[in-house]
């Protein structure tokens, strides 16, 4: 009976990992066992950083609007609860963007959010 060798399958495993290992300095693109471990652990890393990356845009968001508030007279705190108080339901990235690409807008809501707090007396 001849020998079965699982060929095909076997070439389609690695060239899959030396694909995602491709970039990779010196044996970790070329030898399979280098670059199956180096492409599991880049893997792993851009698992973590996809969730990683939503953290770090939340506190980007978060720094434009405060900035922007200060600058309005307001803390970012008394802002975000003026806008729950107004019922205003804009989320951080559309309040960072108009932040940064209209202030003139941006500072408008700031006015309605400071008229809104000294009525209760909250500034």
């Amino acid at each position: 009976m001849p020998r079965a060798t699982n060929k095909p399958a076997g070439r389609k495993r690695k060239k899959k990992i030396l694909k995602l290992a491709k970039g990779y300095r010196q044996g970790r693109s070329r030898q399979y066992k280098r670059a199956k471990e180096f492409a599991e652990r880049g893997l792993t890393y851009a698992y973590r950083d996809r969730r990683q990356k939503k953290r770090d845009l939340r506190s980007l968001w978060i720094v434009r609007i405060s900035a922007a508030c200060k600058a309005g007279g307001i803390s970012y705190s008394t802002f975000i609860h003026g806008l729950n108080t107004l019922g205003i339901n804009l989320n951080r990235k559309m309040l960072a963007e108009m932040a940064y690409s209209s202030p003139e807008q941006f500072n408008q809501i700031v006015q309605q959010v400071k008229g809104v707090m000294q009525n209760t007396d909250k500034i």
